[in-house]
């Protein structure tokens, strides 16, 4: 019920989410794609070093457009900055197409790398200030499923086609994408911001789709104009108590979602499953991989509005630290030559996908959430902006080390270090993370600046504004 009354605020989060199903193929391509380039009949020769340098170049300099979008952002609003992330991908696709070395292929993957710091920054900004209070969890956390959309027809399609094709099909998803957002309407936040309250109740209007719209654009200008009352600086961030407080919990979700190894299996997983000789082959198992991703993302969609943000992280970290701990088992065995690897065949094909349905249900998605509601309107974008810039940087450690340190000590150890650090990310959340769940924004960021002083001025609707002194 709650889709039916609120499809309107579905269609254009969709069509927003497209540019991360875009970002999601340039994560899953390197799964089926590396063991093309290993292979003896390589097209284009690769060593295992290479290998693993295209499959984090594009993370590395995903660190670098977060702050060029964050400042597009606040100056020509988060739908044209969105847009302008579709370039890079189409750019680095066609790179692809024409490939025929490997500084080429860097070429493409630094590239498309621009275009996943600009989407990752802005689409979070995008849907928190479009959606509803009751359905802003879920509308977030499409960010997800769209990019396991993504990632998923990587692991159907790229096994059973050339490179070339490959980006074909890839190059399609960014194009459809400034199709149907180019016809969505920019956030009403920003036209207020922006002094044009006429354009913010049309962009109202369109998202709700009702006339009466007045009760809610007085809360949200209200809310605005006390947040921008002070210019919000970069420098505040880590000197104002709320901010820094909204940093710290964000960089400990976002540090456990990434070094619970997910992003390692994902840029590897066809290596990992063929390594692990678990029963299936190792392209069946990727399939089998992304689609159990692309359905707990769509669960998750569902529970962030009901159950809460701070048990599902929970739930999660702890579904992945105890699958890390056991895959870790098995490839030990497995290095050891255990008699036992023979019987326990089963393991890898059971417990990957009980990790990725953990991840998914909580890390992957609840992050966004999140993100989109923690910060004030004056301070947002330049939050967004530190905090992807913090995961870009994890998500390159990850995985570059992931294969220094699997060629060099073992899966194994890898895979346990991941355990024990996505235990480490449940004791944070217990102890640091508030509940958000439909609350508004004024309400959140009163929470988390419960020791300064406050003016929180709360309306008939429940919505507020609040205003540090």
């Amino acid at each position: 019920m709650t889709i039916c009354r609120r499809w309107r605020e579905y269609v254009a989060a969709l069509s927003a989410t497209l540019i991360t199903a875009a970002a999601g193929t340039t994560v899953g391509w390197t799964s089926p794609i590396l063991p093309k380039l290993l292979a003896d009949d390589s097209p284009i020769p690769t060593s295992k070093d290479q290998s693993s340098w295209i499959a984090s170049f594009m993370i590395l300099c995903s660190a670098v457009s977060p702050i060029p979008a964050s400042y597009l952002a606040d100056r020509i609003g988060t739908k044209k900055t969105l847009l302008l992330a579709a370039i890079p991908y189409i750019i680095g696709w066609i790179l692809v197409m024409l490939a025929n070395n490997i500084p080429m292929i860097y070429a493409a993957r630094l590239i498309q790398g621009l275009g996943y710091g600009i989407a990752y920054t802005a689409a979070p900004m995008y849907l928190g200030e479009i959606a509803s209070n009751e359905v802003r969890g879920a509308m977030a956390t499409l960010i997800t499923v769209m990019s396991k959309f993504g990632i998923l027809s990587q692991y159907c399609i790229g096994p059973y086609v050339s490179m070339l094709g490959l980006a074909s099909f890839n190059i399609a998803i960014p194009i459809l994408f400034v199709v149907t957002f180019s016809a969505m309407p920019e956030s009403p936040y920003y036209y207020i911001k922006s002094g044009d309250t006429n354009r913010a109740e049309m962009s109202l209007k369109h998202l709700r789709g009702r006339d009466y719209m007045n009760e809610e654009l007085e809360s949200m200008s209200h809310l605005v104009n006390e947040n921008m009352k002070e210019k919000g600086r970069w420098k505040d961030l880590f000197t104002v108590g709320g901010n820094r407080k909204g940093l710290i919990i964000l960089f400990g979700i976002y540090f456990t979602q990434q070094f619970c190894g997910s992003t390692a299996i994902i840029s590897y997983a066809q290596q990992i499953f063929g390594a692990a000789e678990g029963g299936l082959r190792a392209e069946e198992a990727c399939i089998l991989f992304g689609t159990v991703q692309l359905l707990t993302s769509a669960i998750s969609s569902q529970l962030v509005d009901r159950l809460g943000r701070k048990p599902l992280l929970i739930v999660s970290s702890c579904g992945v630290g105890l699958a890390n701990i056991v895959i870790g088992a098995y490839f030990f065995m497995k290095f050891e030559s255990s008699d036992l690897v023979v019987a326990l065949k089963f393991i890898p094909i059971v417990v990957i996908p009980i990790f990725i349905f953990s991840y998914t249900i909580g890390l992957a998605t609840v992050p966004f959430a999140i993100t989109s509601e923690i910060f004030p309107t004056n301070i947002k974008s330049k939050a967004t902006c530190v905090i992807q810039i913090f995961v870009a940087l994890m998500t390159f450690a990850v995985t570059k080390l992931y294969q220094v340190i699997a060629d060099n000590l073992g899966n194994y150890v890898a895979f346990w270090c991941f355990g024990l650090l996505s235990v480490g990310g449940v004791i944070f959340i217990i102890i640091l993370l508030p509940e958000t769940k439909g609350q508004s924004f004024a309400a959140i960021q009163e929470k988390l600046y419960s020791n300064e002083t406050v003016v929180y001025e709360k309306g008939e609707d429940h919505s507020g504004s609040v205003r540090i002194l």
